[in-house]
């Protein structure tokens, strides 16, 4: 079965920046895109933030196994209704990849339910991404670590909830440590969050890096399909009851009434 995976950009810095814009002159989501589409059982499209619904309208999440998420400087844009539409996709199943400054995206926030803030400096350092389990899929292939000759620093305390698994963690040449790989499952949707992806230098062209990203979209997919049950709240009748009561006291709701939310 073909995975199809949609790169969501922000797509801000690729038309304002001059530096960003030569790294990626198709746009950071393209770069990505291109490399998913290495993997042939990855079929991929991107969308980005100054589209209409931000690219991402009911009918097209429907479509989507697996989404890719980097947004880093107007997340405020971004339409709280979209939001909602997303994760009620991942609690049905639908994968979700947040990148590097996603961190803060609301999509993120919000299935975190917590701040997600970090220690961060920009002066191009060495990172070394060492790989904490190494019999992950999304690990598959990497080796015992790998480098990036120049990246933002993010350092910790990483203020969101322990991880399901810690697939990398991160040294960096000012001495700081970062949790880089983190997995999730909220509702019946996988989440990996991955660290690296700074727009001023060409994280997104390296080769291992592309690697991770396409062992992830496979790790992300669920193949069992969307389940739209898991939102359901019934209220089931006494008489639907597996075994035989009898109703006793008093009660707020009707029969067949919804609950509050």
């Amino acid at each position: 079965m073909t995975i199809r995976a949609v790169v969501w950009g922000e797509n801000i810095h690729e038309r304002t920046n001059e530096v960003v814009a030569g790294i990626y002159p198709e746009g950071m989501h393209a770069t990505i895109a291109n490399a998913l589409k290495l993997d042939p059982g990855i079929s991929v499209s991107w969308a980005t933030l100054e589209q209409p619904e931000h690219g991402l309208p009911a009918d097209r999440l429907a479509q989507t196994d697996v989404l890719l998420w980097w947004g880093h400087k107007d997340h405020g844009a971004v339409a709280d209704e979209v939001v909602e539409r997303v994760a009620r996709r991942v609690w049905e199943g639908m994968g979700l990849i947040v990148l590097h400054s996603g961190h803060f995206s609301k999509i993120f926030k919000k299935l975190m339910g917590t701040p997600c803030t970090l220690k961060w400096r920009e002066a191009g350092e060495r990172e070394r991404l060492w790989v904490t389990s190494p019999n992950h899929p999304i690990a598959a292939g990497i080796g015992e670590y790998f480098e990036l000759e120049n990246e933002e620093m993010y350092g910790e305390q990483f203020a969101v909830p322990e991880a399901l698994e810690t697939v990398f963690i991160s040294w960096f040449q000012g001495g700081e440590v970062f949790r880089s790989g983190l997995t999730y499952r909220r509702g019946a949707g996988n989440i990996f969050y991955f660290r690296p992806g700074h727009e001023t230098y060409p994280t997104y062209h390296d080769a291992t890096v592309q690697k991770v990203l396409r062992n992830a979209v496979k790790w992300a997919h669920n193949p069992q399909g969307a389940n739209p049950t898991i939102l359901d709240a019934p209220n089931v009748p006494v008489e639907k009851a597996l075994e035989p009561i009898v109703e006793r006291g008093g009660k707020l709701h009707a029969a067949g009434e919804a609950g509050y939310r």
